[in-house]
């Protein structure tokens, strides 16, 4: 009796396992299709994949994925239940646009999806409305005091929290920085394989490298491994994961009292200083390293001089 339930179950499990491998190829094709044919950042595949991944399971976990049976009711109910816990525009455009995505991705196969595409809406969210929110001075120091030497890795932290403060460097590109990235002698520092699929060389401030050579001579564990910020795991070193960086940058902010601040506060907060400090938007672009100078737009409503320039008179006054 006790062989025939374990039989069952493993062969329920064998069962269970077969009707969702063929959503897992699904979306490690679609990833793929993300990364290499969209040129997506590693972040923007993972939760693209993620929201399509809830949709296949619950349309197609029993049953091939065939996208002519999916209908536009299908997709108005998984949007409600996915939206009930957390209405707000941005998660529903998100939510909206990896759908559509999706979708067009499947258009390349063959797959008429007209009809399901006109039931997915993309929820008004005004581009440029809302203002980028920037550290002050005060609070960038608060930041970069919050690494005592009783932290596990002050040096580390310290350094991580430059990088992204001065140079304004993505928790990615943090992550993936490698020692021979660094040239010290001309003071410049090499992003490559960046979000914007290019090679880049931007200016190292002092202060940023200095902490960089504190931690690589007196923190980082003896390896060879060519990763700037290293960490061991199962005896072996690794390079540090851009989860692990965006969590020493959020921990920083909550230690500094900036609850609702994060690693792209910091980002915000290079891109201000530089409009405040006169530079145009282009150069913004390229220190942010942006794809489109669409996206640096929102920075030119802190150019309070240059808009005071162009604004129009009142109507009914003499100016």
């Amino acid at each position: 009796m006790n062989h025939t339930i374990k039989h069952r179950a493993a062969s329920g499990t064998r069962q269970a396992s077969a009707t969702t491998d063929h959503i897992a190829n699904e979306l490690n094709l679609y990833n793929e299709h993300l990364r290499e044919v969209r040129g997506l950042a590693a972040g923007t595949c993972k939760d693209c994949t993620r929201i399509v991944g809830r949709l296949l399971h619950q349309k197609f976990a029993k049953r091939p994925i065939e996208i002519a049976k999916l209908r536009p009711d299908d997709v108005r109910k998984f949007l409600a239940s996915q939206l009930d816990a957390r209405q707000t525009p941005s998660h529903a455009s998100r939510m909206a646009s990896a759908l559509r995505s999706y979708l067009r991705y499947r258009t390349t196969f063959g797959d008429q999806v007209g009809a399901v595409l006109s039931a997915i809406q993309i929820p008004a969210h005004w581009n440029l409305a809302t203002l980028p929110r920037a550290l002050t001075l005060e609070e960038s120091e608060r930041v970069l005091s919050s690494f005592p030497a009783a932290c596990r890795w002050p040096k580390r932290g310290y350094a991580i929290v430059r990088c992204a403060l001065d140079l304004g460097l993505r928790a990615g590109e943090i992550a993936h920085l490698k020692v021979n990235d660094i040239d010290w002698r001309a003071g410049t520092v090499t992003l490559k394989g960046t979000k914007s699929l290019r090679q880049d060389v931007l200016p190292l401030p002092m202060e940023t490298g200095q902490a960089l050579a504190d931690y690589l001579q007196h923190e980082r564990p003896f390896t060879t491994h060519p990763a700037v910020f290293v960490r061991k795991l199962d005896a072996q070193d690794h390079a540090i994961t851009s989860m692990a960086v965006q969590k020493v940058l959020k921990h920083a902010c909550q230690r500094a009292g900036l609850m609702n601040s994060s690693g792209h506060a910091l980002r915000h907060t290079v891109a201000c200083r530089m409009v405040e400090n006169g530079s145009s938007l282009k150069e913004v672009a390229d220190v942010l390293r942006h794809r489109s100078l669409n996206t640096t737009l929102i920075y030119a409503k802190l150019d309070t001089p240059k808009l005071a320039a162009v604004a129009l008179p009142w109507p009914g006054s003499t100016s």
